[in-house]
């Protein structure tokens, strides 16, 4: 017997084979539980995850689609809108270029009617002149015969001029009282005080300084003694028409104006000579 069989062993007794075999066995069925567990797990949680792996995925084609569809859809639109911008743009420029020619056409119509105006104020103008002139050569022709028809047909006119009338003062004083009558009324026929034809105003201006005219226009046109129209002086007694077949007379005072009793509508007023020339004029101061 050994001399150390009765000394006792301080290890740990060896486990047996089969105890270890069978904890090994224990074990290795719980960890295959364990793993057929967590490989359930796994699969059970791996199934939402690719439902929601595919579901962004079908979304997002969805939301393309839309957004092309919608990018075609606004295009569209735009197209529409810009053809219907355009249509309404040609409309517009239509009715202006419409209203344009109807405006230039209009206008173009206001100034040939001026124009024709003018051309005729232009000729009317130079049929006066020319009327004038001729009438001026005409009495400065037959200022000789003027002068004897003055003496026969209104000889008592013609002798009245030829008595001397009062000097000094005398044209100032028939132009002031034909001017105070300005504004009096024109009637056929009338005397005054107040209304006037135009040989009866003539024949009161004069009667003021003595001189006695004969009532009606065509004698007063001889009463006197002939003057060109282009040596006119103020006081003279201007005509319209032939001298003995005046129609109508006033008296010039000077500035290239007359007063005369001019018709129902004007009354007695102040007119430029150049606005209608007279036939002739005969002086009786």
């Amino acid at each position: 017997m050994s001399h150390t069989a009765h000394i006792p062993s301080h290890r740990k007794p060896r486990r047996s084979a089969s105890k270890m075999a069978l904890r090994a066995g224990v074990a290795g069925g719980v960890l295959s539980t364990l793993a057929v567990a967590g490989a359930a797990g796994t699969a059970n949680a791996a199934e939402p995850v690719t439902e929601t792996i595919e579901l962004p995925t079908l979304t997002a084609d969805l939301t393309a689609q839309i957004a092309q569809s919608a990018d075609a859809t606004q295009q569209t639109a735009d197209g529409y809108e810009a053809r219907a911008q355009q249509e309404a743009a040609a409309v517009k420029a239509a009715k202006q270029a419409t209203k344009d020619q109807k405006a230039a056409e209009k206008k173009a119509e206001a100034e040939k009617k001026a124009k024709a105006e003018a051309e005729a104020k232009r000729k009317e103008a130079q049929e006066r002149a020319a009327r004038a002139t001729e009438r001026t050569q005409l009495s400065t022709n037959s200022a000789p015969s003027g002068g004897s028809g003055g003496s026969g047909g209104g000889s008592s006119a013609t002798d009245t001029s030829n008595v001397s009338a009062p000097s000094g003062g005398s044209v100032s004083t028939v132009i002031s009282f034909l001017k105070a009558q300005l504004g009096d009324a024109y009637v056929m026929g009338a005397s005054g005080p107040n209304a006037w034809d135009c040989s009866s105003l003539v024949q009161a201006a004069f009667k003021q300084v003595n001189v006695d005219l004969p009532r009606v226009s065509q004698a007063q046109s001889t009463a006197g003694t002939p003057v060109s129209l282009s040596n006119i002086q103020p006081g003279d007694i201007l005509y319209w028409g032939g001298a003995g077949s005046a129609y109508h007379v006033g008296v010039y005072i000077g500035g290239g104006q007359y007063l005369d009793a001019a018709n129902p509508s004007k009354g007695v007023v102040i007119q430029d000579l150049s606005g209608y020339p007279a036939s002739g004029a005969v002086r009786v101061l």
